[in-house]
């Protein structure tokens, strides 16, 4: 007896070794989801995500467009104090084009390339302009399944661009980072195993509302703008983004795109680069979508993106299409915001732009987001 169950551990442990060898890559992606956001590892992780998950590059000119650096200001009382809170990993300030605060934090460093989550978001839909003055896409009045037909007889059946463009796609999909069983994080495990994030999209088949009713964030609806993108062009987004954006505007370091196991972007929040590339994103916004004396992105695409369009409740931070405009921003500010307290925020009427980047556990606490952006807004104002 205990000889044939000798052979059977022997057994099960040549299983267990050929299981690793052949799904390895995978079971450590796995892992790395698991303990992606853990205290002792957060700030490192955010640095480092190519070491983790698929990736692929974008392509630089690599010619740097210059981002002037101006004397260093002082930042208002408290702004020490609302870093650690923060947990920051990189603060840079733009005031008239010029840097004139930037520093890092907790070891990390200026050449780090640090992880969007959300804020791809908004770069998205800056490509989308442009896309559509091309005319590639017709129209944000369009189906999603014109471009995208694999979504025919899905909950995104029904909706058009605009829709998903301002996350008022009728969608169930529940958000919850802290649930392990929510849909968000069932979607962080498709991209750790290699699965299809379109097949993803195209199984989800619940609605709550009829499209374009209400609002409710769901990262998901930026994954099918994605999916409409791709379909539109035949190009991948990394391919698009390079060409578009990323090229002409002259970045200092290369980004990268997280990607599923198909090689497609992780739109919704898989950027990751330079603070300051952040920071030449949200100048070029600022400027109207024009970087030096080149219109990259179309101007009237941008007043019409980030203004607060979408059917939000009174009192709720607006949305526009796939921006953020903070509550009582009665100059036209508006941002870029991911989750752990990552923002590119974006003053127009003072010509500032302020990046954050942060591996702040507590984000979600009751009082945080706001407090984010009065900080901003006391920044933007203390330089006028």
């Amino acid at each position: 007896m205990l000889k044939w169950l000798g052979r059977i551990v022997v057994f099960l442990g040549v299983i267990a070794i050929i299981g690793w060898v052949w799904k390895g890559e995978e079971l450590k992606r796995l892992l790395a989801v698991n303990s992606l956001f853990s205290e002792e590892k957060i700030v490192n992780n955010f640095s480092n995500m190519d070491t983790m998950f698929l990736n692929t590059s974008l392509t630089s000119s690599g010619d740097v467009s210059e981002l002037p650096v101006a004397a260093t200001v002082t930042l208002p009382d408290g702004t020490e104090d609302w870093l650690e809170s923060r947990s920051a990993t990189a603060l840079v300030v733009l005031k008239d084009g010029a840097v004139v605060f930037e520093d890092y934090y907790q070891g990390t460093g200026e050449d780090d390339l640090r992880i969007s989550w959300s804020m791809a978001k908004s770069w998205l839909s800056a490509l989308f302009g442009i896309l559509l003055e091309e005319g590639a896409i017709g129209s944000v009045d369009d189906p999603v399944t014109q471009y995208a037909p694999s979504l025919v007889g899905s909950a995104y059946d029904g909706a058009t661009i605009k829709d998903v463009l301002q996350m008022s796609s009728g969608v169930v999909f529940d958000e919850d980072y802290l649930d392990y069983d929510s849909d968000i994080n069932k979607m962080g495990r498709v991209l750790a195993l290699g699965g299809s994030m379109d097949e993803f999209a195209a199984g989800l088949t619940e609605t709550y509302a009829d499209p374009g009713e209400t609002w409710q964030y769901v990262s998901i609806d930026t994954h099918v703008l994605g999916m409409v993108v791709r379909g539109a062009t035949g190009r991948s987004l990394t391919d698009l983004l390079s060409e578009k954006i990323a090229e002409p505007m002259g970045l200092e370091a290369a980004p990268y795109y997280l990607t599923d196991g198909y090689g497609v972007a992780f739109a919704l929040g898989g950027l990751n680069m330079k603070s300051r590339d952040y920071a030449r994103f949200g100048q070029m916004i600022a400027n109207g979508g024009r970087w030096n004396d080149q219109q990259i992105v179309p101007e009237a695409w941008v007043e019409e993106s980030t203004a607060p369009s979408a059917p939000t409740q009174t009192g709720e931070t607006r949305y526009g299409y796939q921006w953020w405009i903070p509550v009582g921003s009665e100059d036209g500010q508006f941002m870029a915001r991911g989750i752990y307290d990552q923002y590119t925020y974006i003053d127009p009427s003072r010509n500032v732009v302020i990046v954050l980047n942060a591996a702040n556990r507590s984000f979600r606490e009751a009082g945080v987001g706001r407090g984010n952006e009065e900080m901003f807004r006391q920044i933007a104002e203390s330089l006028e």
